[in-house]
């Protein structure tokens, strides 16, 4: 059995996506994502032309137009797979068969568009993903499929979500397609009573407090990392902390008590993190923490954030 897809996201997760659908012998109808914002293109835009699909890139899914173009494709199912547009209920409740989403956390925890940067920064002991039936909220829709996710000890938003969400959460998409097409795809309503909601992770909650714990501040820097990047002051300048690692130490919070190959190591309230790499405000690129102490002429003794 096969059903006809529409496929709505983009980059590398919504191409494995369509990939694994392509696979399954489904009939995507078209892949919407979202207009070209440089020189190369959306990695599913260039898998759908390559498999002769027709990819359409609407700034918005609000217009009149755009629902009825995805209504005239007459899909059974949509597939919401890495959206940040929203798509409105108008355009959700097309398809004969529902809509799906992926969402990287395990809802109801985690809403919003900045689920694993909060997963990390609030020490959840696991991380996971979902799959659910969207509805006319954010995140709140019953409950297809979901699945549990390690967290690492030293993990970072960008190796959480490379090495274990994404490759977690295709299969998750692809299994829920399936549960779909064979009639048996579930809907759990989700527990409102467990439910939380954080806003875009952003400037506002990156900066480190060095008087919390270090397991604290660890989190934050790597729930930060890579974007928007945890920050400290020295002099005037922000200076953006990745690749944090819990080490021994003790000092006044804030402190920098080592200056090694391997990262600026600092005291905090409550023991020590030691910082690999970092980026002053204004930069493009993360340096080793070391070369970045140098360019600051920050020191053994010297003191961060204030």
């Amino acid at each position: 059995m096969a059903l006809r897809i529409v496929l709505i996201g983009q980059a590398a997760f919504a191409e494995k996506v369509l990939q694994g659908l392509i696979a399954r012998g489904d009939d995507v109808a078209a892949v919407y994502c979202p207009p070209d914002a440089g020189p190369k293109p959306d990695p599913v835009k260039t898998a759908a032309l390559a498999a002769g699909i027709p990819c359409h890139q609407p700034p918005s899914y609000k217009p009149d137009a755009v629902r009825a173009e995805i209504a005239a494709l007459a899909p059974e199912l949509v597939v919401l797979a890495y959206v940040t547009l929203i798509v409105p209920e108008s355009v959700i409740a097309i398809p004969s068969k529902g809509s799906i989403c992926f969402h990287p956390s395990l809802l109801p925890r985690r809403r919003g568009g900045s689920a694993i940067n909060w997963t990390l920064i609030e020490g959840d002991a696991k991380a996971g993903v979902s799959v659910f039936w969207t509805d006319a909220g954010i995140d709140t829709g019953p409950i297809l499929l979901q699945r549990e996710v390690e967290i690492g000890p030293d993990d970072s938003a960008g190796s959480l979500y490379y090495q274990r969400v994404f490759p977690a959460g295709v299969d998750l998409v692809l299994e829920s397609v399936a549960l779909i097409d064979a009639g048996r795809a579930p809907r759990i309503v989700q527990d409102e009573s467990q439910a939380s909601y954080e806003p875009l992770c952003r400037d506002a909650h990156a900066a480190v407090e060095w008087t919390k714990p270090a397991q604290r501040i660890h989190d934050l820097i790597r729930g930060c990392d890579p974007q928007p990047g945890a920050y400290t002051v020295v002099g005037e300048k922000r200076l953006r902390l990745y690749d944090s690692r819990r080490v021994d130490g003790t000092g006044a919070p804030g402190t920098v008590l080592a200056i090694a190959t391997d990262g600026i190591t600092i005291a905090t309230g409550s023991g020590a993190i030691r910082a690999g790499k970092a980026r002053i405000d204004g930069t493009k690129d993360k340096l080793a923490a070391v070369d970045i102490a140098g360019t600051l002429g920050i020191t053994v003794g010297s003191r961060l954030g204030a």
